[in-house]
């Protein structure tokens, strides 16, 4: 059995489900974790805006980053692609990762000069990931 399965080929942000609700919990009051309510909260955020109306929305069991919690992988084929953490499952910070991913989806190699980030994403960025078959040049 694989632990892999199709996913969309285009633009996506990949939303970890099962992150926990913070640093000292795992679940909220109700027995939701985190990034469930983070993903949930991104698809209401995404909802009729077309900035985004290519952007897939997929959720994915640990992006095995815990100690960072209420993470997000951006990608798009042939761009740079990011991981992103620290977030709250607010619809804020949702917000704010829709309002990035509008500008990364109108950039030609993924990177928004940071003058445009929303300011919900500062501070949240861990890692960029090439895109496959290349790497970023100096």
């Amino acid at each position: 059995m694989s632990l892999l399965k199709p996913a969309a080929d285009g633009p996506s942000l990949v939303v970890c489900s099962t992150c926990r609700f913070s640093a000292e919990a795992r679940e909220d009051v109700d027995g939701v974790r985190g990034g469930a309510l983070l993903a949930a909260a991104v698809r209401a955020a995404a909802e009729g805006d077309a900035r985004v109306a290519g952007m897939a929305i997929e959720a994915m069991p640990c992006l095995f980053n815990c100690s960072q919690h209420c993470s997000v992988h951006v990608r798009s084929p042939g761009k740079i692609g990011y991981v992103l953490g620290r977030f709250e499952p607010t619809a804020d910070a949702a917000q704010a990762l829709v309002d990035y991913m509008a500008e990364y989806l109108q950039s030609e190699e993924g990177v928004v000069p940071y003058r445009r980030w929303p300011e919900g994403v500062k501070g949240h960025f861990i890692v960029r990931v090439p895109p496959a078959g290349q790497i970023v040049g100096e």
